[in-house]
């Protein structure tokens, strides 16, 4: 996938396709995403969500850990479609801190195109990540 904008069409483009396979049947508020892994390789998901709601599980880690299952663990972009434009919640950007660093794009848009770009680190400032364990041994 190629830098700048025309990477972050596509990956807004992946996103959108995998929004409209979202199960939210409950909170309406369908959302994909598409997660660029430093191989180039793209994982898109979708929100599933679950009657039982606290077994709901966001577009954002359906995304990461699909790439995760795939064997990647560092990432550059993340794309998340929503009808708001709205950012990835506090669980998924916990998330993402675990594979990527603060410099992980985070694009959000909307599903006519707009779009607001962040960095995880403006997202999630003063992560906990595994630096902040005690060492082990």
């Amino acid at each position: 996938m190629t830098e700048g904008s025309s990477r972050k069409e596509a990956l807004v483009a992946l996103a959108l396709e995998a929004r409209k396979k979202a199960y939210a049947p409950y909170s309406h508020f369908p959302v994909g995403a598409a997660l660029l892994a430093e191989s180039g390789q793209v994982y898109a998901g979708c929100n599933v969500e679950n009657a039982s709601y606290g077994l709901s599980i966001c577009a954002e880690r359906v995304a990461l850990f699909k790439a995760v299952a795939a064997g990647e663990q560092r990432f550059k972009a993340i794309a998340v479609v929503t009808e708001t434009m709205a950012t990835p919640c506090g669980s998924c950007r916990q998330v993402l801190a675990e594979f990527g660093d603060d410099e992980l794009q985070v694009i959000v848009a909307d599903p006519e195109g707009q779009t607001e770009i962040y960095t995880l680190g403006e997202l999630l400032p003063a992560s906990f990540t595994s630096k902040d364990l005690p060492p082990f041994g």
